[in-house]
């Protein structure tokens, strides 16, 4: 008996491994079965989740205001103040190199002046430097104009160093696609590193490609233009909606921070920062990560797919990573700093704080870490006190992070 029970026992194990290491060989046209919990979203290598392996949800965040006397959570050796409150839907932040902060108040189309005197991350004034504007967001001061891209145009007008406003009317240099899904009405600007052109974000106007190719001329793209508007290319193409730009410190590679699209899952499709690639393709809207087919783009363009770049590193499915900011102190770590504005198709809250990347020799290394958060509420009703946007670095050292719902410039200061 007790042979024949070791028998029929050896032959169920033969039986199960026969099964269990069935198509374990290469084979390209094999489903991956996955499962969901050994998905990864974030690094340089992914395994990423069959597209709508979960139901596509809504679950839009409930803004309820910062209570009084708290703010978001720093790491310790540093301290979160209010750099500047009762703004206006405060977007996005540039730095003058004679320590100026900028502010876009993109709901209230203006552009605000802060200076901090005394250098303790609190501003002591506060001008109204531009205003009638269209939905502002990127700002950059180069040679002797100060440029701003409204939604629907880049805009220059002639600026001084000091000047606190600008009543000078300003000369749209360039006409840019308005509008677009889900807030993909944000334009951002950046020189080049000799100041002889100027990179121009533009989002898609669509989640993927569903009202018509026709309709996405000239957007999911970073272009570049003279100072004067003039001669405008595609430098980047398939970047859903690119929305940072920074220069990587040490390499001096432009890198940008994407969102991506939407409706294929909880855990699909990462967002990401990556360096750009000068004529490269990444993706939008046939392809995901690589060459990885968009389901419901199947057939079209296959040769888009081939030619799709993975990008760097990935920060998450549905994190709207939209602030890029990179450290050149040594007051904080070496790497990329990312607004994640947080989801809204994702069946629990994700993003809504400031994520780093650390870097190496000008690349991703390591785990990611989360460096600012305390933006989403103690309960289970989806109610946060604020979303993080841009990010950018004062001149006297300390982070300053956008907080459009929370009507805030916070700034982290080091200890």
């Amino acid at each position: 008996m007790k042979l024949k029970v070791l028998f029929v026992f050896i032959s169920f194990l033969s039986l199960a491994c026969i099964t269990s290491c069935k198509g374990s060989g290469p084979d390209e046209g094999k489903k991956d079965d996955t499962p969901t919990d050994s998905v990864s979203e974030y690094g340089a290598t992914v395994t990423l989740a069959e597209p709508f392996a979960t139901k596509s949800v809504s679950v839009r965040p409930k803004v309820v205001g910062w209570p009084a006397e708290k703010t978001p959570i720093a790491p310790a050796g540093y301290r979160v103040v209010k750099f500047a409150g009762e703004l206006k839907s405060p977007r996005w932040v540039y730095v003058a190199a004679n320590g100026d902060v900028f502010v876009a108040e993109s709901e209230a189309n203006r552009i605000s002046l802060f200076r901090d005197t005394n250098g303790d991350g609190i501003a002591d004034t506060k001008s109204s430097f531009l205003e009638g504007l269209n939905r502002p967001f990127g700002m950059l001061l180069l040679g002797a104009y100060f440029y701003v891209a409204n939604t629907d145009g880049l805009l220059r007008y002639p600026y001084k160093s000091g000047d606190t406003k600008l009543s000078t009317k300003g000369q749209k240099i360039l006409s840019l696609p308005a509008g677009g899904y889900n807030n993909h009405w944000t334009r951002n600007i950046l020189a080049s590193q000799d100041s002889s052109s100027i990179y121009v974000t533009v989002g898609s106007g669509s989640n993927v490609g569903e009202n018509g190719m026709e309709q996405e001329r000239r957007r999911a793209n970073i272009l570049v233009v003279n100072p004067e508007g003039s001669n405008e290319r595609v430098f980047a193409a398939g970047l859903r909606n690119p929305v940072g730009l920074a220069w990587e410190p040490s390499t001096g590679k432009l890198w940008t921070a994407v969102n991506e699209r939407d409706e294929l899952g909880d855990q699909l499709v990462p967002d990401y920062i990556t360096s750009v690639q000068e004529n490269g393709f990444y993706g939008w809207p046939y392809a995901y990560w690589g060459k990885n087919a968009d389901p419901r783009m199947k057939g079209k363009r296959e040769d888009l797919v081939a030619e799709s770049i993975i990008p760097d590193f990935a920060v998450g499915a549905h994190t709207a990573s939209l602030g890029l900011a990179f450290s050149k102190s040594n007051r904080f770590q070496a790497g990329a700093y990312v607004g994640q504005h947080g989801s809204w198709n994702r069946s629990q809250l994700v993003g809504y704080k400031v994520l780093f990347v650390p870097f190496e020799n000008g690349n991703p290394i390591g785990e990611h870490k989360d460096f600012l958060t305390g933006f989403v509420g103690d309960g289970t009703d989806a109610a946060v006190y604020g979303r993080p946007v841009g990010i950018a670095f004062a001149k006297q050292g300390y982070m300053l992070v956008a907080d459009d719902a929370g009507n805030t410039v916070w700034a982290v200061v080091a200890k």
